[in-house]
Parts: C-alpha cells; sequence; structure tokens
C-alpha cells in the first residue's frame, strides 16, 4: 500500500512525498482510510514513533473545508505533544491553501492564541486546560467540531483531566 492509495489530495501526497514517507505504517493503513472514507469511532492504539500523527491529521486536513474559518477539527492532546502535533500538522498542510492550525495551551501568551483564534482557524490542537479556559472567556467556539481526537487520552486521564 503506499499513499497515493488513500485518495489524498495532490496537496497532502506532496508534503508526504517530500517528508520522505515512503510507506505507511500499519497504524495508518488501518486509521487513515477509515477517516477518510467511514463515520465511525476509531480507537487506535500504537507505540510512540509508529506515525500517529499522521494517520489522524492527514485525514483531518484533508476533510477540513478550508473556505468555512470556523472551528471544525480538535486535537486534545498533552502539553507536551501540543506543538509537535502542531508543527507535524502544519508540515503535511503546508501546500493545503487557507487551512489554519491553531496550538493552544498554557504557558503561552492567551492574548495572542485568542488573536489568532479570532482570525478563524479549523483546527485547534489543545491542552484540555487551557482550551476550557477560552471556552469560559468565548474566545473559543468548539461546538461545530465534526472530528476529535484524544491523543494520548490515557496520560491525559491520569494528570487530573477528567473533569
Amino acid at each position: 500500500m503506499e499513499f497515493s492509495d488513500f485518495g489524498l489530495s495532490d496537496a497532502l501526497l506532496r508534503a508526504v512525498d517530500e517528508l520522505e514517507f515512503k510507506e505507511p505504517t500499519l497504524i495508518q493503513e488501518k486509521v487513515i482510510y477509515n477517516l477518510l472514507n467511514d463515520e465511525r469511532d476509531i480507537v487506535g492504539l500504537a507505540q510512540t514513533g509508529t506515525g500517529k500523527t499522521a494517520a489522524f491529521g492527514l485525514p483531518l486536513i484533508e476533510r477540513t473545508d478550508a473556505k468555512d474559518k470556523s472551528v471544525q477539527s480538535l486535537v486534545l492532546c498533552t502539553r507536551e505533544l501540543c506543538l509537535q502535533i502542531t508543527r507535524d500538522m502544519k508540515d503535511f498542510a503546508r501546500y493545503v491553501d487557507n487551512v489554519r492550525i491553531t496550538p493552544v495551551y498554557g504557558g503561552a501568551s492567551i492574548v495572542q492564541q485568542i488573536r489568532d483564534l479570532k482570525r478563524g482557524t479549523q483546527i485547534i490542537v489543545a491542552t484540555p486546560g487551557r482550551l476550557l479556559d477560552l471556552i469560559r472567556r468565548n474566545a473559543a467556539d468548539v461546538g461545530a467540531i465534526s472530528h476529535l481526537i484524544l491523543d494520548e487520552a490515557d496520560l491525559m486521564l491520569n494528570m487530573g483531566f477528567k473533569d
């Protein structure tokens, strides 16, 4: 199987090629096709370094309506992963016009994050605590999201984010 077999756009395939992704990993094979073609929930378990971010990130970008500036997808993760996931997803989307991916996490300027969100973003990558803060301030509207990714949900639960 190759990445071109999934039906990804030429823009995403160009980025994947430049990132030197040769063949999809097992988690990518199992998840990408299903996220692009099915509306069911998916639980993906794989070790670190197996390409989970591409497994969910490529389909999220592919399914994003670039004309719609509202939040369409939300990735909840730990602070340690927030910037890494955002960087990877921006790398995947480098040739996709008008798709904005915004990181939201504690320890960074909330004022800047509010500005970034007000400009319009389709994908938010966030830590739960900062996202709740932004929702309470009416700066983040996630009411219309169609895709929710919980990356390392087990770690977030252990860190006290259950509520």
